[in-house]
């Protein structure tokens, strides 16, 4: 039996691999095969590691969302509208690592339609970014009067309507005109 460190060590290889594999091929191409010929090595060591696609596919949304933690940046914005600009630049394909982490969610997305575990999972992630956007759009509210819960929606929303046109037309939506929407976007939503 292989030591722990090993096993670890392969795992953060295999994650590896996965990660090349999304990136190249969205989740559509997400296969045993395709991850076990991106590393070099038989399906049947994969195996050991992922006993069919729906563990790799479940394995593989957590190398995403590691990679997504990894690039938030809107802690150090402050609050308010500051914070939440950073917090939706996060989500935009700026650098050309946005944009594989970009392709890489939305071809999730497609499979999650199809998977009430996957869709449910998906539901709590929106959740969870909708929560952390709440403070930031609470401290940006010019007064009362606004449902803060519909301004949060109407973020996200926007945020990923921009992603998804960046990515297909993205000749058309470079980073700077990306940037460009999403402030004049947020100077009508939340005037000075």
């Amino acid at each position: 039996m292989p030591a722990r460190g090993d096993h670890d060590a392969r795992r953060a290889d295999v994650s590896a691999a996965v990660w090349r594999v999304l990136a190249a091929r969205g989740f559509g191409g997400l296969t045993l095969r395709a991850v076990a010929a991106e590393m070099g090595v038989s399906t049947g060591l994969l195996t050991h590691y992922f006993p069919n696609k729906r563990a790799l596919v479940r394995h593989a949304v957590d190398v995403a969302e590691r990679h997504t933690d990894a690039r938030d940046r809107h802690a150090a914005a402050g609050e308010g509208r500051p914070a939440l600009r950073a917090a939706l630049l996060d989500v935009l394909p700026l650098t050309d690592e946005a944009t594989v982490m970009s392709r890489v969610w939305v071809s999730y997305w497609d499979g999650a339609l199809a998977d009430e575990e996957f869709a449910a999972d998906q539901r709590r992630r929106y959740d969870r970014w909708r929560a952390r956007l709440r403070s930031h759009v609470d401290a940006a509210l010019p007064g009362p009067g606004l449902d803060p819960d519909d301004l949060v929606a109407t973020c996200a929303a926007f945020a990923h309507g921009l992603v998804v046109q960046a990515l297909f037309d993205p000749a058309a939506f470079p980073a700077h005109r990306q940037v460009a929407l999403l402030d004049r976007f947020l100077a009508e939503l939340f005037p000075a």
